[in-house]
């Protein structure tokens, strides 16, 4: 059994933290085997390692090893690229083709973001691990296939369950051993390492002389976050090699490289998901919000009948002010709020059907108007208050800052009423 030196050699895996090593461990140990195995770690911690490692080491190492990018591949083709189809099984099989799995027969495949895999495709890759058997696409024939299955992803598993993205049975299956690789935050002796290997790779491709960082340089390079971990890292020292004349590096130069998030504890955590009392707490809201719209529209009205029964806009605006402004008030930000009291020769009667002077010599008639509707319950809210705006429209030529100040409503109110009825 080869050391985990000598394996870092031979894969060109740069680190000395004892997490890493303890990873390196374990993909030696069960590389004989033909063990299941899950390989965990957030996004760039080169989790692709691991499975080339079990295949080198394992008894398949002369057969094939596919590496498989499920997040990459599209939901409706995925079974067909892991698994096969038959010719003319949907639209575009013109010819029959193997998949992934009868093709690494005796081999190694390695799934990578597994997490991504959709339901459906789930469930044939389960059977795949319980007894080597699937099915091509289209096919009814069972077919058999023995290869070694090592799988990786930087989700959450017990998470993805929960929200049921991941299949229990197929979690466990794929996790006989699960091995962990730690984020680069968790390696700060390996950081400034890997960093040198890097600087010189890139000097060595673009013939240039190596990137050297200041100790004040290093000092900011392992405080850093690194969401990225090596991908990132490795992006940084080939941005610096390429792009900076001066082969000292300052902190001043390497922090104009360093996205300014990553000094702060993000990425941060956000559920997204809605639980029960979440639903229940927005259908509370939105009850509350009908109610207050049905009492808004109850006091509108007993302001409209308030108003056609008095005929005097001043006495309405001074008993029931609260009413006016709980109806017409407006948010702080309004440009545009009523101040001068509305002159009584200025009121649209809510009657009108004919002239001004109509109205003044039928007040009986106004009366007994406002006493059917009281006994009726017909009169519309809307209907009124489209009449009341078009009139005073009209009175005032479409200058919407008169016609606003006679209605009593700030002209902000009135241009969003405009567009509500379309005028």
């Amino acid at each position: 059994m080869e050391s985990v030196q000598a394996i870092k050699q031979r894969f060109g895996i740069i680190g000395n933290t004892p997490s890493l090593n303890r990873a390196i461990e374990k993909a030696i140990q069960v590389a004989p085997t033909d063990i299941s195995v899950l390989v965990t770690g957030e996004s760039g911690v080169g989790k692709e390692s691991i499975p080339k490692i079990i295949h080198q080491l394992s008894h398949r190492k002369h057969n094939k090893y596919i590496a498989v990018n499920c997040g990459a591949i599209p939901e409706g083709t995925i079974d067909s690229e892991l698994f096969g189809h038959e010719k003319g099984s949907f639209t575009g099989a013109t010819q029959t083709r193997s998949g992934y799995f009868e093709v690494a027969d005796g081999g190694t495949i390695f799934l990578d973001e597994v997490g991504e895999l959709p339901l459906t495709t789930q469930v044939r890759l389960l059977r795949v691990l319980e007894n080597g058997e699937f099915i091509k696409v289209g096919s009814s024939k069972v077919q058999k296939t023995n290869v070694r299955i090592v799988a990786a992803t930087n989700v959450n598993m017990f998470e993805a369950i929960e929200k049921e993205k991941f299949r229990e049975d197929l979690y466990y299956r794929l996790s006989t051993v699960e091995i962990h690789l730690p984020p680069l935050r968790e390696r700060q002796d390996d950081i400034h390492l890997l960093f040198r290997k890097f600087a010189s790779d890139f000097a060595l491709k673009y013939k240039m002389p190596t990137i050297k960082l200041t100790d004040n340089a290093v000092q900011i390079l392992l405080k850093y976050r690194w969401n990225g971990n090596i991908r990132q890292l490795r992006n940084i020292a080939e941005q610096l090699s390429v792009l900076e004349q001066n082969r000292t590096i300052t902190p001043e130069v390497l922090r104009s490289y360093l996205p300014s998030t990553a000094s702060t504890n993000l990425p941060a955590v956000i559920k997204t998901s809605k639980s029960e009392s979440d639903f229940s707490s927005e259908r509370e809201i939105l009850y509350k919000v009908l109610f207050d719209m049905k009492s808004d529209l109850n006091d509108l009205k007993k302001l409209t009948m308030e108003l056609m029964k008095s005929g005097n806009i001043k006495d309405v605006e001074k008993d029931h002010e609260h009413l006016i402004q709980k109806i017409y008030g407006e948010d702080d930000n309004d440009d545009a709020v009523y101040e001068e009291p509305l002159q009584e020769t200025e009121v649209l009667s809510i009657t009108e059907h004919a002239s001004n002077n109509d109205v003044a010599e039928n007040t009986q008639d106004k009366y007994h108007f406002a006493e059917e509707i009281e006994e009726e319950e017909t009169l519309s809210l809307q209907d009124k208050e489209l009449e009341l705006i078009k009139k005073s429209l009209e009175r005032h030529n479409g200058k919407r800052k008169l016609a606003a100040a006679e209605l009593g409503i700030s002209e902000r109110t009135l241009y969003r009423k405009i567009k509500q009825y379309d005028l």
